[in-house]
């Protein structure tokens, strides 16, 4: 735990939350400053930084919860469809640095959009990522 971290001292209980969700792993609870009512955010108990820092035993937990997760925020708030977003670093929005998953409840008409910014790249330029991706991975 971290001293200073606001889900650290969640996850603890000192400060407290609108828990929906806890496991040996995992804490899920509303935030308290939505997109849309039913908005959760999904934290390891454990504190790391963000996905470059998570735990491969960590990682290899998420899946059943998240899902599980966003099935119920999706019926609780009668959604037609459900953002999972994590922010990696401040160039990506993070603000909190630790680890944590929005389970966004979206709605046609919120007037919330996204990929406003789009840049066209060439088939060249995908296929050279491509490689540098697939480099890097083969590492």
């Amino acid at each position: 735990m971290e001293k200073e971290c606001l889900f650290c001292q969640i996850a603890s209980g000192q400060i407290p939350a609108d828990k929906v969700y806890e496991d040996e792993t995992w804490l899920a609870f509303l935030d308290i400053r939505p997109v849309n009512k039913g908005h959760l955010l999904l934290i390891p108990k454990e504190h790391y930084r963000n996905i470059f820092d998570l735990s491969d035993e960590a990682l290899d937990k998420l899946g059943r919860p998240l899902a599980k997760l966003a099935q119920a925020v999706k019926k609780a708030s009668q959604a037609e469809g459900v953002n999972i977003i994590m922010n990696n670093e401040p160039a990506a929005g993070q603000i909190i640095f630790h680890a944590h998953w929005h389970i966004v409840p979206r709605f046609s008409d919120d007037g919330h959009r996204h990929w406003a910014g789009r840049n066209d790249v060439s088939k060249d330029e995908l296929a050279e990522m491509a490689e540098k991706i697939k480099g890097i991975l083969g590492e």
